[in-house]
């Protein structure tokens, strides 16, 4: 008897929450409009998540309707994972942009949880995931414009039977290893096929002292020009070459505010431009873009050098020239470092 009253009531407290599921119908579906801008650092003071946020604000302002949250996640990788799973899990957003190597295998994790969720993720690459389009910019060319400045720098200022500068990174990855790094070898090699590239690793992306410490015993060996990989510990490389009289080259923009002297020259990618032409097709309503990998080069303007700066102004009008004129070979297509997949 005892039992049978307990099933009873099983049934009835079921029967009791199905109706209160079927009032409340399905879930709340994203406003199509709305977009998350997930920002894996701090936006203030990184250029490559400024212009992240630039462009998606720029999309966004240009979509009557449309709307924008930023969301800074930090620099402790370890927890980027929960912190976009958060967002998506909030329901509010439709479309997810950020930007960053480590971020399409995060958010192919995430993806078949939340069906109508949708990524946008720059300077990274993953094809064939039919909720994230990514879009990776050749690196490779980058690391090659800024390899053949500081060849050229080297042999100007230490004389021509210089040989060597440096590369220092926060951490080994995919691309600095497949491209940047190779991009940046190839640049030296093309002013002298005799120069030696050093390596260093901070180990993270934020330790400024450890990387002016490495900066420091580099040139203090005879290195002339140190390109830094290395977030927010790279203003400690800048920090040495000033100290030293010596010279970084830099990535993404950025640089020339660090020092007016010690930074004498900066490849630039076009991340506003290019988040902001992405994110408005997809708010446009184009989902074609989903499962795409791309890949963006110094051909299409994504890739270049920004030569508005007093340290580049004031360097030898020869040396400008011999740059300027590899600068505009590349563009052409030579050398030819084209990629179809990573």
């Amino acid at each position: 008897m005892h039992r049978r009253v307990r099933s009873l009531a099983a049934l009835a407290c079921a029967a009791a929450l199905a109706l209160v599921a079927s009032c409340s119908g399905p879930a709340k579906k994203a406003d199509p409009l709305s977009v998350a801008v997930f920002v894996p650092g701090i936006a203030s003071g990184s250029p490559i998540y400024e212009m992240l946020v630039a462009g998606a604000t720029r999309a966004v302002e240009e979509t009557p309707g449309a709307r924008l949250k930023v969301i800074e996640a930090g620099y402790d990788q370890s927890t980027w994972l929960d912190s976009l799973r958060d967002a998506a899990a909030s329901g509010e957003f439709a479309v997810i942009v950020s930007s960053n190597p480590s971020l399409p295998e995060l958010c192919a994790r995430l993806a078949p949880d939340y069906p109508g969720l949708r990524f946008i993720l720059a300077d990274a690459y993953l094809a064939g995931d039919p909720a994230i389009h990514t879009v990776l910019y050749n690196q490779k060319e980058q690391g090659y414009i800024v390899g053949v400045l500081a060849g050229l720098v080297t042999k100007e200022r230490a004389g021509p039977d210089a040989r060597r500068a440096a590369l220092i990174a926060a951490q080994r990855y995919p691309t600095l290893d497949r491209l940047i790094r190779p991009g940046f070898e190839a640049g030296l090699k093309a002013v002298d096929p005799a120069f030696e590239l050093e390596f260093r690793e901070v180990g993270n992306w934020y330790d400024s002292a450890k990387a002016a410490e490495l900066a420091g015993s580099l040139y203090g060996s005879g290195v002339e020009v140190i390109l830094p990989i290395a977030g927010s510990a790279g203003q400690g490389v800048v920090a040495a070459a000033r100290e030293r009289g010596k010279a970084t080259v830099w990535f993404d923009g950025g640089g020339y505010a660090l020092d007016p002297a010690a930074v004498v020259g900066c490849a630039t990618i076009a991340q506003d431009r290019l988040v902001y032409e992405r994110l408005k097709a997809a708010l446009s309503g184009d989902e074609s873009i989903y499962g795409r990998a791309d890949i963006v080069s110094a051909k299409d303007g994504y890739v270049g050098f920004d030569p508005d700066a007093d340290a580049y102004r004031a360097l030898p009008e020869a040396l400008r020239a011999a740059f300027d004129e590899a600068v505009r070979e590349l563009e052409a297509g030579s050398p030819d470092f084209s990629f179809d997949s990573f």
